[in-house]
């Protein structure tokens, strides 16, 4: 029999904005509900010197070669990331004014720097033991090396929680589009059987275009795209990439694709045309579904892209509503998972499947730390 734990959850994205921490009470099956009290879940933004050394690691970590590989600058931005990590935890803690002791464990998933699952690893930057003795709290992370070694993709790993999460929705097949750096989505069937993969590049070129242009992290609101013209030309040519052809099972890395063919372009229509490749990469992922979805329930920074939000709704079948019209937090629901999914390791559940990842058969996953003794309160 599973028990119900308060399950903390860190989240860093590939948008490379910040941690998102979330706070649940789950057995790791069917119990999800968010802990009681005024403050479920935070989000720490990443200061702009933090997001600049993490855009030196992704470029450093291109020389990785192979899994645990933390060479100079990873390292040393590993413990950065880690004691800002710790330090949400207290501030979430204290402005929440919970007791460390009632967090039974805590999920963790570093920031992904790398991910190569044509070649079996990934990287997340994230020391669990370090983290483990910071919070002096159970702490499990690598939840994606286990499956990587078994053949799989490692990602996405939230598929299982966006099961449980919507298992009373009456609307059946449905799809949640997770938007951050890359996006991914989960198609729920009429039997509850799972697909998931990554679609293609979700924020990330839209964002890396607007901090060249303008010093901006984003596109607010999609503002600067919907004043520009998408050149249909560029979008078919990305879309000419092998990684569309291929069928799912599928995951991608943050910088599988450069904003180059926009190069050339002004600020608004490089915006708008980059914004079109997210959005028709997302149709272009429906058809390799087992049937379109009769509802498309957004989460993720994306979200809040009303280009975006439109030029996908205006390309998929089914109906799109942002995670808040689910009645879902769309900001903290991948940290959420992270915790749900800690508890799943603990109980020795499968994190992944055949059909999320690729992996051959269900499977868990995750590293698991206490903090050193004398120190756990």
């Amino acid at each position: 029999m599973t028990t119900t734990r308060t399950a903390l959850g860190l989240m860093s994205g590939t948008s490379l904005d910040g941690i998102d921490v979330a706070l649940i009470e789950t057995d790791g099956e069917s119990v999800v509900r968010r802990a009681a009290g005024p403050l479920s879940g935070m989000t720490f933004p990443y200061a702009a010197d933090v997001r600049r050394r993490l855009v030196e690691a992704i470029a450093h970590a291109r020389h990785v070669s192979g899994p645990g590989q933390r060479p100079g600058l990873l390292a040393v931005v590993e413990r950065e990331l880690t004691e800002l990590n710790a330090a949400a935890v207290s501030a979430f803690l204290r402005k929440s004014g919970r007791d460390r002791a009632g967090i039974d464990v805590i999920g963790y998933h570093g920031q992904t720097v790398l991910h190569r699952p044509e070649a079996g690893y990934t990287v997340q930057l994230g020391d669990g033991a370090l983290l483990a003795e910071l919070t002096q709290r159970p702490v499990v992370f690598d939840m994606r090396s286990a499956d990587m070694a078994a053949g799989g993709q490692g990602a996405p790993l939230v598929p299982a929680y966006h099961r449980a999460l919507l298992a009373q929705r009456a609307e059946r097949p449905l799809a949640v589009l997770n938007i951050g750096g890359v996006a991914n989505v989960t198609y729920i069937g009429a039997n509850d059987d799972l697909v998931a993969f990554d679609t293609g590049p979700g924020n990330a070129l839209i964002d890396d275009w607007m901090l060249r242009h303008t010093g901006q992290p984003c596109d607010v609101d999609g503002g600067t795209a919907a004043r520009g013209t998408p050149d249909p030309r560029v979008v078919t040519f990305y879309c000419d990439h092998e990684f569309f052809r291929r069928p799912p099972p599928k995951s991608l890395d943050r910088d599988a694709f450069f904003a180059d063919l926009v190069g050339g372009m002004g600020l608004e229509d490089g915006a708008a045309t980059l914004t079109a490749f997210t959005a028709e990469a997302v149709a272009r992922a429906e058809r390799l579904l087992p049937a379109p979805p009769r509802l498309w329930i957004v989460s993720g920074g994306g979200r809040r892209n009303a280009t975006l939000m439109g030029m996908i709704a205006a390309r998929v079948s089914g109906q799109v509503i942002r995670a808040e019209a689910a009645g879902l937090d769309g900001e903290s629901l991948e940290a959420e998972a992270w915790a749900y999914l800690a508890v799943r390791s603990l109980e020795g559940l499968p994190l992944t499947y055949p059909g999320t990842t690729g992996v051959p058969a269900p499977m868990t996953g995750g590293r698991h730390m206490r903090p050193p003794a004398g120190l756990a309160a």
